[in-house]
C-alpha cells in the first residue's frame, strides 16, 4: 500500500495567533470513492474495524445522533452534528475520559472529495485538539494511528485499529497490563 498520510501536524487555523493554538490536522488520500469514506465514518461496525478493536461503539454516525465508544468502564461520546453524503461528517465530543477529558468541547470534521482518479481524499481537523491541551501529544499520535488505519480499511477491507495484532503503528502504548485497554503516556 502507498503511503497514504500525505501531510499532519498543524497548519495556520483561522483566528490561531501561534502554533500553541494551532488544531490538529491532516489529509488523508483514498483509492475508494467517497462514498465508501463516509460509510465508514458513519456506520459503528466500520468505525471499530479502524479505530480500535478493544471498544465497543453503538449509536446512530447520521445527522442528530449520538456515537458511544465504550472502552471498559470508560465512554467517549460524540454528537453527530453533520453527515452529508458523501462530502461531510463533523462530530463534537459530549464526554470523555482520562486522558482525553480535555476532548470535551471539541469537534472533530472529515471532509472528502473525490479526485480525478476516481479516488478520495480527506481533509481532517480536529479543531481544539491543540497543542495547549495535555493530552495533545497523545492523542495526535492516536490520529497519526487512526487515520491511516482508516486509509487501510476503506482501500483494502483490513484496517489497523488499535488492539488488533497490527495496529501499532505510531499509536500510544497501550498498558498491557490493564485489562481495561486504558492509555500510557
Amino acid at each position: 500500500m502507498a503511503d497514504t498520510m500525505t501531510d499532519t501536524g498543524f497548519t495556520s487555523s483561522a483566528g490561531a495567533s501561534s502554533v500553541l493554538d494551532a488544531d490538529f490536522e491532516a489529509t488523508m488520500s483514498f483509492q475508494a470513492p467517497a462514498d465508501a469514506v463516509f460509510d465508514a465514518l458513519t456506520t459503528p461496525s466500520s468505525l471499530v474495524r479502524w479505530w480500535t478493536s478493544w471498544t465497543t461503539i453503538s449509536g446512530s454516525g447520521l445527522a442528530g445522533g449520538e456515537l458511544t465508544f465504550v472502552f471498559g468502564d470508560d465512554r467517549l461520546v460524540m454528537r453527530v452534528d453533520q453527515a452529508e453524503r458523501p462530502s461531510v461528517v463533523r462530530w463534537t465530543a459530549l464526554a470523555s475520559f482520562e486522558p482525553v477529558q480535555d476532548w470535551v468541547g471539541t469537534t472533530i470534521s472529515f471532509d472528502v472529495s473525490p479526485t480525478e482518479t476516481g479516488g478520495s481524499r480527506l481533509h481532517f481537523r480536529h479543531r481544539g485538539l491543540t497543542p495547549r491541551l495535555e493530552c495533545f501529544n497523545t492523542c495526535r499520535k492516536g490520529w497519526e494511528q487512526y487515520l491511516p488505519s482508516l486509509v487501510d480499511y476503506v482501500d483494502s477491507g483490513q484496517g489497523n485499529p488499535i488492539g488488533s495484532s497490527s495496529g501499532m503503528r505510531a499509536a500510544p502504548r497501550l498498558d498491557d497490563a490493564a485489562p481495561d485497554g486504558r492509555w500510557v503516556a
